[in-house]
């Protein structure tokens, strides 16, 4: 697999990006969706990456620098073809390699409570996140988990 920065014009790329919106407005109601649309994902403080298998797009991930220390993960899937193929461990360990190369202390997440979250739970625990309390400008919501890693 093969991992770019950006790539946020890419068709491919844009219908992942539809399909997590999708899946994320499916388990969790509108006012408890935190991911980030086409423009929210082309700010300066997103870095945005799309992992290939040859001309297929297989995951997504992004990197929002929430201070000089801290960085959230955003826009994590993977392409329903690649499901259980590694590809989101592979995305995972490219943005904490990325965090810790920028000096980052800690890095967090927030994803839904419903169990159609609970595969990437499980891979986030698998790279040492652990349950936290809402970070940056997240409030407590029942429909929210949030987890946090330390560098």
């Amino acid at each position: 697999m093969e991992i770019r920065e950006g790539g946020l014009d890419d068709p491919q790329v844009i219908a992942l990006l539809r399909l997590h919106a999708e899946g994320m407005l499916a388990n969790s109601p509108p006012g408890s969706c935190h991911f980030l649309d086409l423009s929210g994902l082309k700010v300066p403080e997103v870095t945005f990456w799309s992992g290939w298998d040859g001309d297929a797009l297989v995951v997504i991930g992004a990197l929002k620098a929430l201070s000089g220390t801290e960085g959230e993960i955003k826009s994590m899937r993977t392409a329903p073809a690649a499901l259980r193929r590694g590809a989101g461990a592979a995305m995972l360990a490219h943005i904490v390699a990325e965090a810790q190369a920028r000096g980052y202390a800690r890095l967090s997440l927030e994803t839904g409570s419903a169990p159609a979250f609970d595969a990437a739970i499980a891979l986030y625990r698998r790279f040492g996140f652990a349950e936290c309390g809402p970070f940056g400008d997240y409030r407590p919501d029942p429909f929210s988990r949030f987890l946090t890693r330390a560098l």
